[in-house]
């Protein structure tokens, strides 16, 4: 299953290699990224496969979220399917 994952935040160092460890450290595959910085602000969209991950998707969103909230990040997960039919015109 295909998810699209979002970080906001005060840009410093080790925040990609914070999310990155997350998603790896529970077998979710990371598809494509794009990150930029924004003024003082980090932002970055993920495309991730969370098939192989024994993490229901819902408990791995709250585990991001959780995480991101501990280090004053904003780290949402949501299904591609999910994603695409909230963001089309």
């Amino acid at each position: 299953m295909r998810a699209i994952v979002t970080v906001l935040g005060k840009d410093r160092v080790g925040i990609m290699s914070l999310v990155c460890s997350l998603l790896a450290e529970r077998n979710v595959n990371i598809l494509d990224i794009s990150q930029t910085i924004l003024q003082d602000y980090f932002t970055m969209v993920m495309l991730v496969d969370a098939s192989e991950s024994a993490l229901p998707f819902a408990e791995l969103a709250a585990l991001l979220a959780a995480e991101g909230e501990k280090r004053d990040l904003d780290i949402r997960a949501q299904r591609e399917d999910i994603f695409n039919a909230m963001h089309r015109i």
